[in-house]
């Protein structure tokens, strides 16, 4: 194997670059020496699953240390805000945000005195090379059990912790390394997400958009602006990478001057969604009301991303910034009201989001709700299953199912994880992170290259200042009284595992949260061979 030359991007991802260069050549060391990438086999444990071409330890020695990592060379070529595999290259003022709430997203997020810091320099290489560690030239076998155990068990007993459920598994067969009430179900906060993103990539496939649409009914002289259930569309100059509702009302006030139209009735459809629009948590900062049409995810501030306050009704108002905008091209609109587009309509204009790996990527490194919501009810529409709370969490947990995935116990009430009744277990959150790195499942891979980097990026960006940084990528997750960690580490030898840790009943977000990150940092600089 030979990882890629990053040099000519130097200037472009300084701290990747860092990481990058001291960690190819023990790479290209571990991988020359593990023979062919490939190997065949039955994952343990799944007796009933077909036989998959599933990769050998160089492969995914290489993805754990440079997936998300290697992959920001893109950016240099990438167009706005979002590189190439829809990490956001803006990634460190997204840490200043972030850090007023320790990196949450969630309930119970609680603003911090003083201003906030940003991340801090990339690691130098020996901090970097603990997590790969050692000197040898092969990547080893699996961690043994009690070994782990040994490590783990003290830290995850942490008082801080309350109820616990945690699991490690190696990710280059699938088996099960360590378990400390694996299958207990409990409240997971925003890991939820990643069982969102699985969902939505298997039912939708990594390269669908949601589109945004106008249409003309010639009857009434009516102008429709159809929701497609886009939050990321956008009605901001400078914004780039998303839907623009400016490049839709210029596209539409073109096409109704082709008809010689400057007059119109302006009306908007929300109906690709059923049931109510706010969320069982209630009006809370940290998510809009969930309609199939807003614009900058109905944010009434200049915030991109992290809790903000909303406008109450997110389809009238970009409704009415649309007909704010058709007016700058000359075409008069009748203030907004909510109605439907029939079959007698035609498409006057479209425009739609990044491709759906790229807003996976960002709804896991941003821990976005409105987006996971968004996801969720996409996944109901594409399953024919009712676009509402219940319908999407009937969804998600259906396609699942479909991918042989361990749900007993499983209760999925929406797509973010804000609502408390949710339930996961460490073993499905693990399933679910080998799953994304299956060969059988390339769709899924953005699961993976999207989790937030240690000590880098998104909602770890201002976690793991110690050895684990830029070798733990992992989604957090955050309520009052829950604190759950889920993601990947490579380990001392260069194994590369997936681990979830879950905490109920917590007694304070900074202990809770510190104890997770030692055993994430622990399993990084364990050998843990017999």
């Amino acid at each position: 194997m030979v990882v890629p030359e990053l040099r000519p991007w130097r200037a472009a991802v300084p701290h990747v670059v860092r990481i990058a260069d001291a960690v190819r050549p023990r790479l290209a060391r571990v991988a020359a020496a593990t023979g062919p990438w490939f190997t065949r086999g039955r994952r343990p444990g799944s007796p009933q699953a077909p036989r998959v071409a599933r990769p050998g330890t160089g492969w995914y020695t290489a993805t754990a240390a440079t997936a998300g990592l290697a992959l920001a060379a893109g950016v240099a070529t990438a167009a706005g805000p979002w590189d190439s595999s829809g990490q956001r290259t803006a990634e460190r003022h997204r840490a200043v945000a972030l850090e007023a709430s320790r990196g949450t997203d969630h309930e119970g997020s609680r603003a911090r005195a003083g201003t906030p810091r940003g991340p801090g320099a990339a690691p130098p290489a020996p901090s970097v090379l603990t997590g790969l560690g050692g000197t040898a030239t092969a990547a080893r076998s699996a961690p043994a059990g009690k070994a782990l155990a040994a490590v783990l068990d003290p830290l995850l007993k942490d008082p801080a912790l309350g109820r616990r459920s945690a699991a490690v598994v190696d990710a280059a067969t699938g088996r099960r390394l360590y378990g400390a009430d694996s299958g207990t179900a409990l409240t997971p906060a925003s890991t939820t997400k990643i069982a969102t993103a699985v969902a939505a990539l298997s039912a939708l496939g990594p390269d669908h958009r949601l589109t945004t649409r106008t249409v003309y009914e010639p009857d009434t002289e009516e102008v429709v602006l159809v929701g497609g259930g886009d939050p990321t569309l956008t009605a901001r100059k400078s914004a780039k990478g998303s839907a623009s509702l400016r490049d839709l009302a210029a596209r539409t006030a073109a096409a109704l001057a082709k008809r010689g139209v400057r007059k119109v009735t302006l009306s908007y459809d929300m109906t690709l969604y059923k049931g109510g629009t706010t969320h069982p948590i209630g009006v809370n900062p940290n998510i809009a009301e969930v309609t199939p049409l807003m614009a900058d995810e109905a944010r009434a501030d200049d915030s991109s991303s992290g809790p903000a306050p909303r406008v109450a009704d997110p389809a009238a108002d970009a409704a009415r910034r649309f007909g704010d905008l058709l007016k700058e091209h000359g075409i008069t609109a009748t203030p907004p009201g909510p109605s439907k587009s029939t079959t007698r309509a035609t498409t006057l204009a479209t425009v739609s989001s990044p491709p759906l790996s790229a807003l996976v990527e960002r709804m896991l490194t941003n821990s976005d709700n409105d987006l996971a919501e968004a996801l969720a009810r996409h996944t109901a529409v594409a399953t024919g299953k009712p676009a509402d709370f219940a319908g999407a969490g009937a969804a998600v947990t259906a396609r699942l199912k479909q991918l042989r995935l361990p749900v007993k116990g499983v209760v999925i009430k929406d797509g973010s994880g804000l609502d408390r009744a949710g339930r996961l277990t460490a073993d499905l959150l693990t399933a679910l992170l080998v799953t994304a790195g299956d060969p059988a499942h390339p769709e899924l891979r953005p699961v993976l290259t999207g989790l937030p980097v240690a000590g880098f990026t998104g909602t770890l960006s201002g976690r793991y200042a110690d050895g684990a940084a830029g070798v733990v990528r992992a989604k957090t997750g955050t309520l009052t009284g829950v604190n759950t960690l889920a993601g990947t580490v490579v380990d001392r030898d260069g194994r590369l595992l997936a681990f979830a840790f879950l905490a109920n009943d917590t007694t304070g977000p900074d202990a809770a949260q510190a104890a997770l990150d030692k055993a994430a940092s622990a399993l990084a600089a364990c050998g843990c061979r017999v």
